[in-house]
């Protein structure tokens, strides 16, 4: 009986087995990439701002001026972000740093160097006017600074070596980033030739190279290029130069709150005078790039405080000069800001003050970008810097009709060029005692519709007198960029002295445009330069 049981279970066992399907092997599962995220901060063109200035924001078809920027409240945001982000943030400075306020020329940038090392910035690239004080002012200030300077082609022209490394490699949050560095190439011509003697600036023809090298050799899992050429150009080189994740644009002062996609890169600009800190978050899995993010933000006093450290180093470094630059000049009734490419109120007050100390015909002022607005009250010295941050000498001189219609055709070229790389300089210079009407659009050497002074029509073959500002290391027969003028003669007064005397006549000064410069084809207030692909 057991033995007959024991064999029936025996041959259920079987046919069991027989039916059952195989169990498949144990397979490991995949292993989930693991996700990182690098955090870029950066500001660009401070230009010496160290203080919260009144701000003119534009965006939507809205504006409004609020209190805002300050290395102070910089401080805040950076500190805010890193705490954050666990510290795990990179931080860089996009150059025009050390110039463009009258403690920052007094001396000689040296007023900014403890509150910028203060910020914990972790690299810079030197700005076109970072040349301002000189060559070996510009040596001191950099060893002076915690954080390196980088450029790829910067060199020393006797020796040609660079001044500084091309290149800044960081491992932040175990992701190893590369930040190749390219400054102004025009800086020779864009600025007085004096301030760069000394000095050689390369094109872009290396950086497709040195990209490759960061990528190749260092091992960089994300490669930024950081460049101060302005943002039209900065689209036109990420479109030759293939390999990088963004590029961090800077000297034109353009506020991206969009980026601009360009052959799979981002290009982007974070306004100036520390009002905006540019925020770029990039996340990779298994090394590469997935994702990414980018926020302007503005430094307004509405959403950050300051930081009460940084105040206190700000205040110390400017209390020397306070009493000097805090002296009135004058007085305004009205709101004088700068932010427009073709005319503007406060350059029209400028360009009044230069005509008026040259007793001539026309006046001429730099397209600066220079400057936060002006609110009504008290006109200081302090002010006279923010907005003219060079006192050279005024300039006289004789200057046919042909060639301010050679002038102005050559200028709406530099502004409104098709080609980026054509595009030179800042906005469009500003006239008093002359009217001009053009067409953005119209082929270069076409633009100009109308050209007049005291309302009447330019002639070819006549002789007007202009003043304008001698440029160190210009020929003698060179004023504002027109060559060879007669009578050339240079004035024992500057700017600043042109502004004081105008103002000391108590002149009605307007928040209006006046018509003097007019593109036909653009809004009657253009703010950007902006140039989309």
């Amino acid at each position: 009986m057991m033995s007959r049981l024991l064999s029936a279970l025996g041959a259920l066992l079987v046919l069991a087995s027989g039916c059952a399907s195989p169990r498949p092997p144990a397979t490991a599962s995949a292993p989930t990439p693991q996700r990182q995220q690098l955090t870029v901060l950066y500001v660009a063109d401070l230009h010496a701002q160290m203080r919260a200035h009144p701000e003119l924001f534009w965006r939507d078809g809205k504006e409004r001026i609020e209190m805002a920027g300050g290395f102070a409240r910089v401080a805040a945001a950076i500190q805010q972000i890193r705490a954050e982000r666990g510290g795990d943030v990179l931080v860089l400075d996009a150059g025009d740093t050390i110039q463009g306020s009258g403690a920052a020329a007094l001396t000689e940038g040296g007023a900014l160097i403890e509150p910028l090392n203060a910020l914990g910035l972790d690299g810079a690239v030197p700005g076109n006017w970072e040349v301002v004080y000189g060559p070996a002012v510009l040596r001191q200030r950099a060893r002076e600074l915690k954080h390196p300077l980088f450029a790829a082609n910067l060199r020393d022209a006797a020796s040609g070596e660079r001044l500084f490394p091309p290149y800044l490699v960081k491992e932040v949050g175990g992701v190893k980033v590369a930040v190749v560095g390219f400054t102004d190439p025009d800086v020779p011509r864009r600025q007085p030739p004096g301030y760069s003697k000394g000095l050689r600036y390369d094109g872009p023809e290396a950086l497709p190279e040195l990209v490759r090298e960061v990528r190749e050799r260092e091992g960089a899992q994300v490669v930024l290029l950081m460049s101060h050429v302005g943002l039209a150009k900065a689209v036109g080189i990420a479109a030759r130069v293939s390999g990088v994740d963004a590029h961090l644009s800077s000297d034109t002062h353009e506020r991206t709150y969009v980026p601009i996609e360009q052959a799979g890169s981002w290009v982007v600009e974070p306004g100036a005078f520390g009002s905006f800190l540019g925020r770029l978050d990039l996340w990779l899995e298994d090394g590469k790039v997935v994702d990414r993010r980018w926020e302007l933000i503005e430094l307004t006093a509405s959403r950050f405080p300051e930081d009460p450290e940084m105040a206190r180093l700000v205040d110390a470094a400017l209390a020397p000069y306070d009493e000097q630059l805090s002296s009135p000049v004058g007085h305004t009734d009205v709101t004088l800001a700068r932010y427009a490419v073709v005319e503007n109120p406060l350059d029209n007050v400028l360009a009044d003050a230069i005509r008026a100390a040259g007793g001539t015909e026309i006046g001429l002022s730099n397209g600066f970008r220079f400057g936060t607005p002006l609110l009504p009250g008290p006109v200081r010295e302090a002010d006279l810097w923010n907005f003219f941050p060079i006192t050279n000498k005024l300039k006289t001189g004789k200057v046919s009709g042909r060639q301010l219609r050679a002038f102005w055709e050559q200028e709406l070229e530099n502004v409104f060029a098709k080609d980026p790389e054509k595009r030179f300089g800042g906005w469009l210079p500003r006239p008093s005692g002359m009217t001009v009407r053009f067409r953005s659009e119209a082929p270069k050497g076409q633009r100009l519709l109308s050209l007049e002074v005291a309302g009447e029509p330019v002639v070819d073959e006549r002789l007007y007198t202009v003043t304008a500002c001698e440029r160190e290391g210009d020929s003698p027969d060179m004023l504002c960029r027109i060559p060879g003028v007669q009578d050339p003669r240079v004035l024992d007064v500057d700017a600043h002295e042109a502004v004081r005397r105008f103002l000391a006549g108590k002149p009605r000064l307007s928040a209006s445009l006046e018509g003097r410069a007019v593109g036909e084809d653009l809004p009657a207030v253009l703010r950007t330069q902006q140039v989309q692909p």
